[in-house]
């Protein structure tokens, strides 16, 4: 138990130091706000695959989170912060939080968007009762992704890899709290 507790620890140290390292704190550089990574997200996306612009248009609604941490040595956990657009317009900050069961072995950091393809979908992830199970899959985006994915249960998720290397075959869910701007 005593090992299994040092290898958790060194993960989570492994995914809080490639985050800490990669938001400029040993290279003087200035932090982003969570909107500025937001939309620096959304830009990259839209620089990689333009045909993102069609599911934007589609969506009623997108929830952006630009930096997820995630770490696990048998049982782990993620979570990241994110905003909630509207038509491109922000209407309030999420977070996200993940436990996970089975084999894994390792840290990474990502990002991750959430399509919502119509207003009841939207107000179940405003109101808290919004999970993805192990029934959603998301779609790792690179080029074309866009064109092969398509709304499932009234979502679409797209996953971004940042940093870090994960071994996995596991039961996650994803939960997410929503507090409107104000």
């Amino acid at each position: 138990m005593k090992k299994f507790s040092i290898l958790l620890s060194l993960a989570f140290f492994f995914c809080c130091f490639a985050d800490t390292a990669s938001a400029g704190l040993f290279n003087n550089r200035h932090r982003r706000s969570g909107e500025e990574n937001a939309q620096l997200l959304i830009k990259s996306m839209k620089d990689k695959d333009p045909g993102i612009q069609k599911v934007f248009d589609k969506a009623v609604a997108w929830a952006v989170f630009p930096k997820i941490s995630k770490a696990g040595i048998g049982i782990g956990g993620a979570g990241g912060n994110g905003r909630v657009y509207r038509k491109g317009t922000f209407i309030g900050t999420t977070t996200m939080s993940q436990i996970s069961i089975g084999f894994q072995l390792g840290g990474q950091i990502y990002g991750e968007v959430i399509f919502f393809q119509d207003d009841f979908t939207l107000d179940k992830f405003k109101n808290g009762k919004f999970e993805l199970g192990a029934n959603i899959s998301a779609v790792v985006f690179d080029v074309g992704a866009a064109e092969t994915a398509g709304f499932k249960d009234g979502t679409m998720v797209f996953v971004i890899p940042s940093a870090g290397l994960m071994y996995e075959a596991t039961l996650s869910g994803q939960k997410f709290t929503f507090k409107a701007k104000k």
